[in-house]
Protein backbone atom coordinates (compact mmCIF):
# COMPACT_ATOMS: atom_id res chain seq x y z
CA UNK A 1 0.00 0.00 0.00
CA UNK A 2 1.12 3.56 -0.57
CA UNK A 3 1.42 6.14 2.19
CA UNK A 4 -2.21 7.05 1.53
CA UNK A 5 -4.59 5.05 3.68
CA UNK A 6 -7.87 4.05 2.08
CA UNK A 7 -10.84 5.93 3.44
CA UNK A 8 -13.89 3.87 4.28
CA UNK A 9 -17.18 5.62 4.84
CA UNK A 10 -20.44 4.10 5.90
CA UNK A 11 -23.61 5.55 4.50
CA UNK A 12 -25.99 6.93 7.08
CA UNK A 13 -28.98 6.77 4.76
CA UNK A 14 -30.86 3.54 4.32
CA UNK A 15 -31.69 2.85 0.71
CA UNK A 16 -34.39 0.51 -0.48
CA UNK A 17 -31.84 -2.27 -0.43
CA UNK A 18 -30.95 -5.04 1.98
CA UNK A 19 -27.93 -3.15 3.34
CA UNK A 20 -26.28 0.25 3.39
CA UNK A 21 -23.77 1.36 0.82
CA UNK A 22 -20.18 1.10 1.98
CA UNK A 23 -18.07 3.86 0.41
CA UNK A 24 -14.35 3.47 -0.08
CA UNK A 25 -11.93 6.00 -1.55
CA UNK A 26 -8.56 4.84 -2.83
CA UNK A 27 -5.68 6.01 -4.95
CA UNK A 28 -5.15 3.94 -8.10
CA UNK A 29 -2.07 2.21 -6.72
CA UNK A 30 -4.09 0.99 -3.70
CA UNK A 31 -6.85 -0.66 -5.74
CA UNK A 32 -6.83 -4.44 -5.67
CA UNK A 33 -6.93 -6.32 -8.95
CA UNK A 34 -10.51 -7.34 -8.15
CA UNK A 35 -11.57 -3.75 -7.41
CA UNK A 36 -9.99 -2.48 -10.64
CA UNK A 37 -11.75 -5.23 -12.60
CA UNK A 38 -15.11 -4.35 -10.99
CA UNK A 39 -14.60 -0.65 -11.78
CA UNK A 40 -13.63 -1.20 -15.40
CA UNK A 41 -16.43 -3.73 -15.88
CA UNK A 42 -19.09 -1.35 -14.52
CA UNK A 43 -17.76 1.54 -16.59
CA UNK A 44 -17.78 -0.66 -19.69
CA UNK A 45 -21.25 -2.06 -18.93
CA UNK A 46 -22.75 1.44 -18.81
CA UNK A 47 -20.60 3.70 -20.98
CA UNK A 48 -19.84 1.26 -23.81
CA UNK A 49 -22.63 -1.33 -23.85
CA UNK A 50 -25.70 0.45 -22.40
CA UNK A 51 -24.95 3.79 -24.06
CA UNK A 52 -23.75 2.08 -27.24
CA UNK A 53 -20.66 4.28 -27.32
CA UNK A 54 -17.36 2.94 -28.58
CA UNK A 55 -14.58 4.93 -26.92
CA UNK A 56 -11.31 4.35 -25.12
CA UNK A 57 -12.29 4.44 -21.45
CA UNK A 58 -8.72 4.09 -20.14
CA UNK A 59 -7.52 7.63 -20.86
CA UNK A 60 -4.34 7.70 -18.73
CA UNK A 61 -6.04 9.75 -16.00
CA UNK A 62 -6.91 6.88 -13.68
CA UNK A 63 -3.36 6.60 -12.30
CA UNK A 64 -3.42 10.13 -10.86
CA UNK A 65 -7.03 10.02 -9.69
CA UNK A 66 -8.85 8.88 -6.57
CA UNK A 67 -11.49 6.20 -6.97
CA UNK A 68 -14.69 6.29 -4.91
CA UNK A 69 -16.47 2.95 -4.85
CA UNK A 70 -19.90 2.23 -3.42
CA UNK A 71 -20.54 -1.40 -2.58
CA UNK A 72 -23.74 -3.08 -1.37
CA UNK A 73 -25.06 -6.59 -1.40
CA UNK A 74 -21.54 -7.82 -2.13
CA UNK A 75 -20.90 -5.90 -5.33
CA UNK A 76 -19.89 -2.57 -6.84
CA UNK A 77 -23.04 -0.51 -7.41
CA UNK A 78 -21.71 3.04 -7.83
CA UNK A 79 -18.42 4.65 -8.75
CA UNK A 80 -16.71 7.95 -9.60
CA UNK A 81 -13.15 9.01 -10.09
CA UNK A 82 -11.96 12.24 -8.52
CA UNK A 83 -9.33 14.10 -10.51
CA UNK A 84 -6.90 16.59 -8.97
CA UNK A 85 -6.73 20.19 -10.23
CA UNK A 86 -4.90 20.48 -13.52
CA UNK A 87 -5.53 16.93 -14.74
CA UNK A 88 -8.75 17.56 -16.70
CA UNK A 89 -9.61 21.16 -15.73
CA UNK A 90 -8.02 23.91 -13.67
CA UNK A 91 -10.36 22.87 -10.86
CA UNK A 92 -10.62 19.46 -9.26
CA UNK A 93 -13.19 17.39 -11.08
CA UNK A 94 -15.45 14.38 -10.75
CA UNK A 95 -15.79 12.03 -13.68
CA UNK A 96 -16.83 8.57 -14.84
CA UNK A 97 -19.94 8.89 -12.66
CA UNK A 98 -21.70 5.55 -12.93
CA UNK A 99 -24.25 3.46 -11.09
CA UNK A 100 -25.21 -0.12 -11.77
CA UNK A 101 -28.39 -0.38 -13.86
CA UNK A 102 -29.80 -2.92 -11.39
CA UNK A 103 -29.56 -0.42 -8.51
CA UNK A 104 -30.95 2.69 -10.18
CA UNK A 105 -33.92 4.50 -8.70
CA UNK A 106 -32.84 3.78 -5.13
CA UNK A 107 -30.92 6.99 -4.42
CA UNK A 108 -27.42 5.58 -4.92
CA UNK A 109 -26.52 8.12 -7.63
CA UNK A 110 -27.43 11.10 -5.47
CA UNK A 111 -25.59 9.65 -2.49
CA UNK A 112 -22.60 8.87 -4.74
CA UNK A 113 -22.36 12.47 -5.93
CA UNK A 114 -22.87 13.98 -2.48
CA UNK A 115 -20.10 11.77 -1.14
CA UNK A 116 -17.86 12.60 -4.12
CA UNK A 117 -18.34 16.36 -3.64
CA UNK A 118 -17.55 16.08 0.06
CA UNK A 119 -14.46 13.94 -0.58
CA UNK A 120 -13.22 16.18 -3.40
CA UNK A 121 -13.26 19.15 -1.03
CA UNK A 122 -11.65 17.11 1.74
CA UNK A 123 -8.83 16.13 -0.61
CA UNK A 124 -8.26 19.44 -2.39
CA UNK A 125 -9.75 22.12 -0.15
CA UNK A 126 -12.74 24.34 -0.58
CA UNK A 127 -12.43 24.81 -4.32
CA UNK A 128 -15.03 24.84 -7.04
CA UNK A 129 -15.53 21.49 -8.78
CA UNK A 130 -15.84 21.11 -12.56
CA UNK A 131 -17.55 18.26 -14.39
CA UNK A 132 -18.22 17.35 -18.01
CA UNK A 133 -21.82 16.17 -17.84
CA UNK A 134 -23.96 14.37 -20.35
CA UNK A 135 -26.63 16.87 -21.32
CA UNK A 136 -29.56 14.62 -20.38
CA UNK A 137 -28.27 14.63 -16.77
CA UNK A 138 -28.24 18.43 -16.45
CA UNK A 139 -31.17 18.55 -13.99
CA UNK A 140 -29.65 15.78 -11.86
CA UNK A 141 -26.44 17.78 -11.45
CA UNK A 142 -28.26 21.08 -10.97
CA UNK A 143 -30.05 19.51 -8.01
CA UNK A 144 -26.58 18.89 -6.54
CA UNK A 145 -25.51 22.53 -6.90
CA UNK A 146 -23.82 22.43 -10.32
CA UNK A 147 -24.45 25.15 -12.91
CA UNK A 148 -23.90 24.98 -16.66
CA UNK A 149 -20.82 26.98 -17.70
CA UNK A 150 -20.34 26.04 -21.37
CA UNK A 151 -22.18 25.56 -24.58
CA UNK A 152 -23.20 22.06 -25.62
CA UNK A 153 -20.32 20.06 -27.11
CA UNK A 154 -19.99 16.57 -28.52
CA UNK A 155 -17.84 14.03 -26.73
CA UNK A 156 -17.86 10.51 -28.13
CA UNK A 157 -21.01 11.44 -30.12
CA UNK A 158 -22.93 12.32 -26.93
CA UNK A 159 -24.05 15.88 -26.07
CA UNK A 160 -22.17 17.20 -23.04
CA UNK A 161 -21.90 20.44 -21.09
CA UNK A 162 -19.37 21.67 -18.59
CA UNK A 163 -20.85 22.35 -15.17
CA UNK A 164 -19.34 23.90 -12.07
CA UNK A 165 -20.14 23.58 -8.40
CA UNK A 166 -18.90 26.76 -6.78
CA UNK A 167 -17.85 26.33 -3.16
CA UNK A 168 -20.41 27.92 -0.85
CA UNK A 169 -20.20 26.98 2.81
CA UNK A 170 -23.85 27.92 3.35
CA UNK A 171 -25.05 25.35 0.79
CA UNK A 172 -23.12 22.49 2.36
CA UNK A 173 -25.37 22.20 5.42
Amino acid sequence: MSNYNALILSSSKKLRMKEEIKWELKKFIDLTVEELYDILRLRSEVFVVEQNCVFLDMDNRDHESYHLQGRAEGRLIAYVRILPPGLAYDEPSIGRVVSSPSFRGKGAGIELMKTAIKETRRLFGNLSIMIGAQLYLKQFYENLGFNQCSEIYLEDDIDHIKMINIYDKELLN
